[in-house]
């Protein structure tokens, strides 16, 4: 008899966001592959109907790293397949904003996740550091990359090579973190900033986050391509006329 796997995402589906709760509390919610798998099949629901995606923790940790019982087993052909690599690619890449709603640790592959994210919310709990080379890996699924982009190369080292924990003031400072909410706050105000964008158009939004992607010499030219099919659609005439309307009153 097959024993079914528990319930390790908490899914909440509505019409312009999908809020995932990562929900492995045994192990501090340990990314290991079966989380992944199932974060890959709802990538690919969101990569057919765009809409905001809200990922957050459970019980005072987003997530701890990767599971390391699974980590350990790993080989040479497992590292190149880049099994948390290509997903936290495939997060950052979807059309709409994703915002990582951070309480407690994020840390490892768990930090690498929340780094993909377009907005991260903290609570004072919130730490975020890289441990791997303690473990005699390397940051491979983003953090080596993502963070000096995000916080700076000096401070991005301080974390990947010495170690260094960000703690919820350093990374609000840094500008990891968008906001520091009290815990029982923290999904209100990932709503909130999925309210703000989901008032915006659609359209319009899913243009802006891939252009921002785009290498420079991309631009302007990609910037003008995007104008010119936004420029000929209803929303855009819709919302002009409306905001032209509202400045008569």
């Amino acid at each position: 008899m097959t024993m079914e796997q528990p319930e390790i995402l908490v899914v909440t589906r509505s019409a312009d966001r999908v809020v995932v709760q990562l929900h492995r509390p045994e192990v501090r919610n340990a990314i290991n592959r079966q989380m992944v798998d199932e974060l890959h099949r709802l990538c690919a629901e969101l990569e057919v109907q765009p809409r905001i995606l809200i990922i957050t923790g459970s019980d005072g940790v987003f997530a701890s790293g990767a599971d390391i019982a699974e980590l350990r087993d790993r080989t040479a052909a497992d590292a190149l397949a880049g099994i948390n690599t290509m997903l936290f690619l495939r997060i950052a890449e979807l059309p709409m904003p994703v915002i990582a709603a951070i309480d407690g640790h994020a840390l490892g592959a768990g930090a690498e996740l929340a780094y993909a994210a377009d907005f991260r919310i903290g609570t004072p709990r919130t730490r975020f550091g890289n441990p791997e080379t303690g473990l005699g890996i390397v940051a491979a699924a983003g953090a080596l990359w993502r963070l000096p982009q995000l916080v700076g190369e000096p401070l991005a080292k301080e974390v990947l090579l010495a170690g260094r924990i960000l703690d919820a003031d350093e990374a609000l400072a840094a500008r990891l973190l968008t906001r520091v909410v009290e815990p029982g706050e923290l999904l209100a105000a990932a709503h909130a900033l999925a309210d703000e964008i989901a008032a915006k158009s659609t359209a319009a939004t899913i243009q802006t986050k891939a252009l921002l992607r785009m290498e420079r010499g991309r631009h302007p030219g990609a910037d003008l391509d995007a104008q010119a099919v936004l420029f000929d659609s209803d929303d855009k005439r819709a919302r002009m006329t409306a905001f032209l309307e509202r400045k008569k009153r």
